[in-house]
């Protein structure tokens, strides 16, 4: 999935688009995603300045970014004329952050469904940079509108 459908899914927009492509999916199951990450990330101004690292909070939503793209019907909800519910992120389990992701780095995202039940849901994700685990977690999501 390029870009631009990412950008008819998702209500995010830069700088809070976390995700450039999906690699792999199969919704409702699992997905892979991937955030080119680049100095000109607007938070590197401010986070080290000298040692730019990308925060543990921008990682997590990263995942759930590409957890709610996994979550989301293939097809359907862009063509709809209401606004369509979407995944929200509401809350994180058992995050870890292994690694410091640095400018230069392909974050590669995958998720796996662990369960949906009515109008809730829960991933598990894990974050790597070359083969190397970076971050993982459990994030929860409620459906809403935007």
């Amino acid at each position: 999935m390029d870009i631009r459908r990412i950008m008819r899914k998702l209500p995010h927009r830069y700088p809070m688009l976390m995700v450039d492509r999906i690699v792999e999916l199969e919704p409702g199951k699992r997905a892979v995603g991937i955030k080119n990450v680049t100095i000109n990330e607007p938070v590197f101004t401010g986070h080290y300045p000298d040692l730019p690292i990308l925060p543990g909070v921008l990682i997590l939503e990263a995942m759930a970014q590409v957890g709610g793209l996994c979550l989301l019907p293939e097809e359907g909800l862009e063509a709809s004329g209401e606004t369509p519910m979407v995944p929200l992120f509401t809350g994180v389990d058992n995050a870890r952050f292994r690694k410091p992701v640095s400018p230069g780095d392909q974050l590669r995202i995958e998720v796996t469904v662990l369960r949906v039940r009515g109008l809730v849901g829960k991933i598990a994700a894990v974050a790597t940079v070359d083969g190397q685990t970076v971050a993982e977690a459990e994030l929860m999501f409620a459906w809403g509108r935007v």
